[in-house]
């Protein structure tokens, strides 16, 4: 036989080590560690050449790191900013412009209502000149103290609309929350849509049918309305109505872009029923009922949408100790709603909708603030000590000035009052630094779990 003609014949155990096959792999190995191992000896010789040059000193490197830090500071206040900007104004232009689409099923309108005597019947009055034919209205009556039952009662019955007679009804019941007397609403409900909303807020004509028309989408879980300011010209109230407008509406703008929008706002929000039950329903271990819901809704797979045309009126703080009482519950109840579900943050393959909207909320909340505090106090203070104070100014005037250009857009976009573009130039400096020091103390509390009780802001009315 010629020896050209014998082939090599392995043979190989089931339990033997099978042999590496490298098929050339071992020389781009051997070429990643002659490339690394140059670009070390490079980056060596430059240190070596370069540090007797370099003169030292703690001055020198506070400045330089002060200047890094902003840079970095500046850089990831610009991508968020203008991320967002694009991404509202992509959704904006999507949705904004496009007529009814002639949908209107059967809608419940549930109203949970606590001590809201001087306020219900101006909410039940907005909603009896909706632009829509076919709803009704359920009061829930969550134990009330005040003269709020006998004000409902009499406006039990059928009332008439603008299309003819609606139903409204009243379900008194003892004192158990929020969440418990929304699902007792829901559940009492025949609806296929229920519209779930606060007992002061004054919904606009058009609310319900530009919500609605959403709908028609069979995996739309849920639609967001636009919460706006009733209560304005006073200092703390219109900068609350520039931050629902520039801070809350163009942030859910963005994310609706990309349908993952993170909270539907008690105010108003619009629900299939079947995907509030498929979620178990609302859940008061929480102070924040409704970014926990709408998580649920998002991780049985729903999609959720902005509506901006879909707008309710609502009463704000006019003090700061009843606007940082609210933002502590609500930073609290965010930080509770991403603790419930963290298992969706460290395992994005379960749900990474989910996931990404955890993370994103975990950024804002304990992320965000702090950051925002220390890049403020580390510039007044490497620039007071430093010498170069003067330049404090331009960093104020060149932050307020990129307030400004995000407020022109969303007041533009939204029709509002362009007043409230003079409030930008305190917005970052005064307002918005108000209240991440108070969330940020509202994190520390939740996390050396401090009890805190639900609170209630008065209304005027």
């Amino acid at each position: 036989m010629n020896n050209n003609q014998i082939k090599e014949l392995k043979i190989r155990f089931k339990d033997d080590p099978a042999e590496p096959d490298y098929n050339g792999n071992e020389w781009k190995l051997l070429r990643r560690i002659i490339l690394s191992g140059s670009i070390s000896i490079i980056l060596l010789l430059i240190i070596y050449f370069t540090l007797p040059m370099t003169v030292l000193s703690v001055s020198s490197l506070i400045e330089y790191s002060t200047i890094i830090a902003l840079v970095i500071f500046l850089i990831i206040l610009l991508i968020r900013y203008f991320g967002i900007l694009f991404f509202s104004y992509f959704y904006l232009n999507e949705y904004t412009f496009k007529p009814t689409n002639g949908f209107n099923p059967f809608v419940s309108i549930i109203i949970p209502v606590f001590n809201e005597a001087s306020v219900i019947q101006k909410s039940i009055e907005s909603l009896l000149n909706l632009e829509y034919k076919n709803f009704e209205i359920i009061i829930v009556n969550d134990g009330s103290t005040d003269e709020t039952k006998k004000v409902a009662e009499k406006l039990v019955g059928y009332r008439k609309c603008k299309y003819g007679d609606i139903k409204i009804s009243l379900i008194n019941k003892s004192n158990g929350g929020k969440a418990s007397a929304l699902n007792l609403g829901i559940k009492v409900s025949k609806a296929e849509f229920v519209l779930c909303m606060d007992g002061d807020s004054l919904l606009t004509p058009n609310s319900l049918k530009m919500a609605i028309r959403h709908f028609v989408n069979p995996e739309v879980g849920a639609v967001a309305g636009n919460v706006k300011v009733l209560n304005r010209k006073k200092f703390f109230t219109d900068m609350q109505a520039l931050e629902y407008v520039e801070g809350l509406n163009m942030a859910r703008s963005a994310q609706s872009a990309i349908r993952l929008v993170n909270i539907i706002p008690g105010p108003i929000g619009v629900f299939r029923k079947e995907a509030i039950q498929s979620a178990g329903y609302y859940s008061g271990d929480t102070f924040a009922e409704d970014a926990d819901m709408t998580l649920r809704i998002i991780s049985d797979g729903w999609k959720i949408y902005y509506e901006p045309n879909s707008v309710s009126y609502t009463e704000a703080p006019v003090k700061l100790q009843q606007l940082l009482k609210q933002r502590y519950r609500w930073t609290r109840g965010i930080i509770q709603s991403i603790r419930k579900h963290k298992k969706l943050m460290l395992n994005p393959t379960i749900n990474f909708s989910d996931s990404f909207i955890l993370w994103s909320m975990f950024y804002e909340a304990l992320i965000w603030p702090p950051m925002n505090i220390a890049a403020h106090l580390f510039f007044i203070f490497a620039a007071i000590v430093f010498g170069f104070s003067s330049l404090i100014f331009y960093w104020w005037a060149g932050l307020a000035l990129l307030d400004i250009i995000a407020a022109i857009y969303c007041v533009a976009a939204e029709k509002e009052e362009f007043r409230l573009v003079g409030y930008a130039v305190f917005y970052r400096m005064i307002f918005i630094l108000i209240i991440d020091v108070c969330k940020a103390m509202s994190t520390i509390e939740e996390f050396l779990g401090i009890k805190m009780t639900w609170g209630k802001l008065e209304r005027v009315g």
